[in-house]
């Protein structure tokens, strides 16, 4: 492994450009970081800059420098990439179709909802009737304790309850 003449990092010069990258790739990978939002842009950003650095690595005079030639090429990179893409931007009236999940099987939705009415009529009936006019008349708690006469607050434990049971049934368990 080849190291650096001088150990300071501001006034080491490097024999070659890869001791170079060994020695100062976390530091220049940190300054990426700064400069994207993303930790993948970041190394892309960096390795760009290394690039453009690797080619210009004989005509750089001073190599203790590097530091500032690849942070400059790090801005530099970056401000060409915002600028592009701000120009390859463009509103259009219509929004792509978006992708569509693909269609459940019905006998499997038939399966689930046959497992959850047999779940239901285990229910005993107080609590049935609170989750038949909750969740399937898509009646509110209010509307469900003026229906049946109770308080609201019987109607949402009463529902949690049931809920429960439901949750614990080994045929929707399975069904699921």
């Amino acid at each position: 492994m080849t190291t650096p003449v001088c150990t300071s990092a501001s006034t080491a010069v490097f024999p070659s450009f890869s001791s170079y990258v060994r020695a100062r790739g976390p530091v220049l990978l940190r300054t990426a970081r700064s400069l994207t939002s993303n930790p993948c842009d970041a190394e892309d950003l960096l390795q760009t800059a290394l690039a453009k650095t690797y080619l210009a690595w004989e005509r750089i005079e001073d190599h203790r420098a590097l530091d500032g030639y690849v942070r400059r090429a790090l801005v530099n990179t970056r401000t060409s990439q915002w600028r592009k893409r701000r120009v390859d931007e463009f509103s259009c009236d219509d929004l792509p179709e978006r992708e569509t999940a693909p269609a459940p099987d019905p006998a499997e939705q038939q399966v689930l909802r046959d497992a959850m009415w047999r779940a239901v009529r285990k229910l005993p009936e107080r609590q049935r009737a609170m989750v038949v006019l909750r969740y399937y008349e898509d009646l509110t708690e209010a509307q469900t304790a003026e229906l049946l006469g109770v308080s609201v607050g019987t109607v949402k434990s009463a529902v949690s309850r049931a809920l429960g049971k439901l949750r614990e049934d080994p045929e929707l368990v399975k069904a699921a």
